[in-house]
């Protein structure tokens, strides 16, 4: 029972470092000076924001995707959602990643909507009248993040971004992977998860490459980042057109103040949310607002 509740509790990491995840956050000052970095990187450390970015009349507009995907963001976004005519829309996603089973959950809902996804930062631009949102093209999507832009209808990733991929891992154990010990239980629910993420990637019609270089890569390691060839290797690029997933919106590969290494999604701790540590992991401590269900304890 003690080990079944912390694993409840702490779950499972695909472990990462920075976010390259759902960047769903509306209002994101002008990105360019360090204070606008660091503001972004913060919305990173927290639970996943979704905003609707309006650049009527003349593009439809597109979702904002911001932060770690915990328990509670599948229900976020319902709430998003609701009363909202999404479908066909546009995610654009910035994250670190998050728990597996929820962001699978996630995923399989942006699908049933037929979304189309890709990566990069909402800007809002003060210009006055007739200034539209911009989206800069180098963003971060990293470890469950990379599955839900697979969910996209169609995917389309900028040259600028970066796109991150890790092994899942036990989330209370991932500081020191190597020291820790494992029981069968923990080798039974990893494995159940595995196939859970393979069954997913086969139904977003991602290939078994991108498995394979997520779990090839294990958390003691750098993220692993995809290059344009592995990229459409994987099939997470379903076209090399913008214009495809934003038409008639602004993307920009602005030069950006450095970001600090990404966080990582640690599932299930309810604390405050905490700086990233200074890890190869770079994990972050999130609060989830509630405890996992068993059908839910392996997460990123």
């Amino acid at each position: 029972m003690k080990v079944h509740r912390s694993l409840n509790l702490r779950g499972w990491l695909l472990v990462g470092t920075a976010a390259c995840g759902v960047v769903l956050a509306g209002a994101i000052a002008t990105f360019g000076s360090p204070a606008s970095a660091g503001a972004s990187l913060e919305e990173r450390k927290l639970p996943m924001k979704f905003g609707w970015v309006a650049c009527e009349p003349n593009c439809r507009g597109w979702v904002s995707a911001v932060g770690i995907i915990t328990a509670d963001t599948p229900k976020d976004f319902d709430d998003f959602a609701r009363g909202r005519q999404l479908g066909g829309a546009t995610v654009v996603l910035d994250s670190s990643g998050g728990s597996v089973n929820d962001a699978i959950s996630l995923g399989r809902r942006f699908r049933n909507l037929g979304l189309l996804t890709t990566v990069g930062i909402t800007q809002q631009n003060g210009g006055g009248k007739g200034a539209r949102p911009t989206v800069a093209s180098e963003a971060y999507c990293e470890s469950m993040c990379v599955f839900l832009l697979l969910a996209g209808k169609k995917r389309y990733v900028p040259d600028a971004a970066h796109v991150r991929v890790h092994q899942i891992w036990m989330g209370d154990r991932a500081d020191d992977a190597k020291a820790a010990s494992y029981s069968a239980q923990d080798l039974m629910i990893v494995e159940r998860d595995i196939g859970r993420l393979a069954k997913y990637t086969f139904d977003m019609g991602g290939a078994g490459d991108l498995l394979s270089l997520a779990l090839n890569v294990p958390p003691w390691e750098d993220l692993h980042e995809l290059d344009a060839s592995e990229l459409k290797l994987t099939n997470l690029v379903t076209t090399d057109l913008v214009s495809d997933v934003l038409p008639h919106a602004d993307v920009t590969a602005p030069a950006m103040a450095e970001l600090a290494p990404k966080t990582q999604a640690r599932f299930g701790e309810e604390s405050e949310p905490q700086p990233a540590k200074s890890t190869k992991t770079a994990e972050a401590l999130v609060p989830t607002g509630g405890v996992a269900t068993p059908a839910a304890t392996s997460q990123k």
